[in-house]
């Protein structure tokens, strides 16, 4: 049970929650995933041979960013039939057991994947489990593995033509789709799945394949689903998306809601307990191509939200080129579209000094019930969230101005903060037990450690 404490309004809120869990879940090995960081790379995108071992040239750069978490978005063929434009989506598998040539050969995954692994990066894949491509090898060998339309032609997935839904009541396609899945285990040495729109996939299936995979070793899983649509499925997954909030915080950035929607949504998510984590993020490949980068949707609220991101209880999710930054670049998903890199990674050191920052002090640990979150009190609630993470002796104390208010003045008026804190982003000392009084800029942000 995790108890955390939200201040709404004028008061404090006290949640707690019990959860079941999975024994994966709290394998000790796994102990690396409440303080790292998951960095997406679009391999097509990121260079302009858009390969494996032009990739792999970057390891160093990331790993000096403090980047911990590598997650290689699919790196399996894409089916030809009924493809979207020139080179088709990369959740179109055509073979679940082989590599895009796009990207290389096998020999080359393995090879990225041996020097990440050098380097004491964790490496994920996307696993899209839901539907293949209209040519997927088993369209061949077992269509009986796909659900039927109504005219008995294989069934389209809602929204989405160049990709047809495989059917999880066949016990036999169920442990096929292990099996590919323990293939990227043994032959690919991988640490664990992204599994691409989780939830469209019966939870019995994941509850099934989980104790399945981790027969071979420990893996983290990351589902793309929100736990609060979706609450059985945290008992599988080690972290899961925060649909809900990126949401939100657009609509409040574009359409000026009130930060009271916020905090209920935040107390929501920490209702849900530590049994499994949120991953936070402002962009990914679906948003940046759909929707807008993150200075499309949040504005001046962008770097806000990152820090955010990276000091809430979860755990960071960064795309690839937000260390440029990708402005009002939206990457192309269909065709090639290298990231326009410079050499000057001007959000480099923001994200170095966020991620050192989770990684080094324990009271940022996500999912973790000895890591406690607390709202705390100030004098505008109305536009200020201020946040205390504790473990044990360790504090990190968070301060966020979520308006455009550019000259604003407050106090945080909470008996939770107390002594003397250092700046994270500013060579400051300050001691709260004596004055708590902030001036910040619009949508500015303040990070402190207790020393």
């Amino acid at each position: 049970m995790k108890k955390v404490l939200l201040g709404i309004g004028l008061t404090a809120l006290l949640f707690s929650c019990n959860t079941t869990s999975t024994v994966m879940k709290s394998d000790p090995s796994l102990g690396w995933k409440h303080s790292a960081n998951i960095y997406e790379v679009n391999i097509r995108q990121y260079t302009p041979e858009g390969t494996f071992r032009a990739f792999e040239k970057e390891l160093p750069r990331l790993k000096a960013m403090g980047v911990e978490v590598i997650w290689l978005m699919p790196v399996t063929p894409i089916a030809q039939q009924n493809k979207k434009g020139t080179l088709g989506s990369p959740y179109a598998a055509a073979d679940y057991t082989a590599i895009n040539p796009e990207f290389g050969t096998m020999e080359d995954f393995k090879h990225l994947v041996k020097e990440a692994h050098n380097l004491g990066f964790k490496v994920l894949i996307d696993w899209v489990a839901n539907h293949t491509g209209w040519d997927h090898v088993w369209t061949k060998t077992h269509p009986e593995y796909y659900l039927r339309d109504e005219n008995g032609n294989f069934k389209i997935a809602e929204g989405m033509d160049d990709i047809i839904e495989l059917d999880y009541g066949n016990p036999q396609m169920r442990q096929a789709m292990i099996e590919a899945m323990k293939y990227w285990v043994t032959e690919g040495n991988i640490d664990g799945f992204r599994c691409d729109l989780a939830a469209w996939v019966e939870l019995d299936f994941w509850k099934q394949a989980r104790p399945e995979l981790e027969k071979i070793r420990p893996l983290f899983f990351l589902g793309e689903y929100d736990e609060l649509d979706n609450p059985g499925y945290g008992d599988v997954f080690d972290a899961s998306y925060t649909w809900r909030w990126m949401h939100l915080t657009k609509d409040f950035y574009q359409n000026k809601l009130p930060l009271s929607d916020l905090r209920k949504l935040l107390a929501q998510y920490s209702a849900l307990g530590d049994e499994s984590m949120r991953a936070w993020f402002t962009s990914n490949h679906d948003e940046n191509t759909w929707n807008g980068t993150e200075y499309e949707k949040y504005g001046d609220m962008a770097h806000a939200l990152a820090v955010f991101s990276a000091t809430w209880n979860g755990i960071p999710l960064v795309y690839n080129a937000q260390e440029l930054p990708l402005k009002t670049k939206r990457l192309e998903f269909f065709e090639k579209d290298p990231i326009p890199w410079t050499g000057q990674y001007e959000m480099a050191d923001f994200y170095k000094t966020l991620f050192t920052l989770k990684k080094q002090n324990p009271a940022l640990r996500g999912g973790d019930p000895a890591a406690s979150t607390t709202v705390l009190k100030t004098s505008a609630d109305d536009k200020v969230l201020a946040y205390l993470r504790k473990h044990e002796k360790n504090e990190v104390l968070v301060v966020l101005n979520l308006s455009a208010d550019s000259d604003l003045t407050f106090t945080i008026d909470d008996e939770n903060l107390n002594g003397r804190f250092s700046g994270v982003f500013e060579n400051t000392s300050r001691d709260f037990s004596q004055q708590r009084s902030f001036r910040m800029s619009a949508y500015g942000y303040q990070v402190f450690v207790k020393p």
